[in-house]
């Protein structure tokens, strides 16, 4: 026997995007390549859809920026974990820069910081700007860190460690080692523990 009632269906097309799998292809590729070395063919190359699809999805590259950045910025480094209160403020940094020797080389095709490549880029680019924002936001966030102990030096201190990691980012970009990194994060720990006794 059929059964001649009518199945119903729910109204539009079934959602098979897959959201957070195109921001991690779109934050490799920015990653890769910058926010300027991107292209919106690019993306939908990469993400699978068409243009009018991409801007039903994102809104535009820029936007699209913004959520990858948030979403980067929550899985690069654990700076709530190793800014702790109460722990030792040198170990704390001397932590902070290890773990980006380690992170800014550990995958050739993304190295350095999405971040801090992303803000010396072109700089009216709506990459760089909103990139130029989370970068001044957590350099806020290691200046607070340190005054809770440190006041007089937060600054100089704060500083020195944004200095530090932007160097980094940029020398991983250009290949260099883990072992090469992590040689310069211990000497920058020493710096950072003679400005904290001065």
């Amino acid at each position: 026997m059929i059964d001649t009632k009518k199945v119903e269906r729910p109204r539009g097309r079934p959602r098979t995007f897959d959201v957070e799998g195109a921001l991690g292809t779109a934050q490799r590729l920015f990653h890769e390549r910058g926010y300027d070395g991107v292209s919106l063919s690019n993306l939908t190359d990469a993400l699978g859809i068409n243009p009018p699809s991409f801007y039903a999805a994102f809104g535009s590259k820029a936007a699209l920026f913004d959520k990858v950045l948030e979403r980067y910025a929550g899985s690069a480094l654990p700076l709530e974990d190793i800014l702790r209160p109460g722990r030792n403020v040198p170990e704390a940094l001397t932590e902070l820069l290890t773990a980006a020797a380690s992170i800014y080389v550990a995958n050739p095709l993304e190295a350095g910081c999405l971040v801090i490549e992303a803000a010396r880029s072109s700089p009216d680019a709506d990459g760089a700007v909103a990139a130029r924002q989370y970068r001044a936001a957590t350099l806020q966030r290691i200046r607070d860190y340190i005054a809770l102990e440190r006041p007089a030096v937060a600054d100089r201190l704060a500083d020195f460690v944004d200095l530090t990691m932007s160097g980094m980012s940029a020398s991983a970009r250009e290949g260099w080692s883990e072992a090469r990194m992590q040689d310069m994060a211990a000497m920058a720990s020493t710096a950072i523990d003679a400005a904290w006794r001065s």
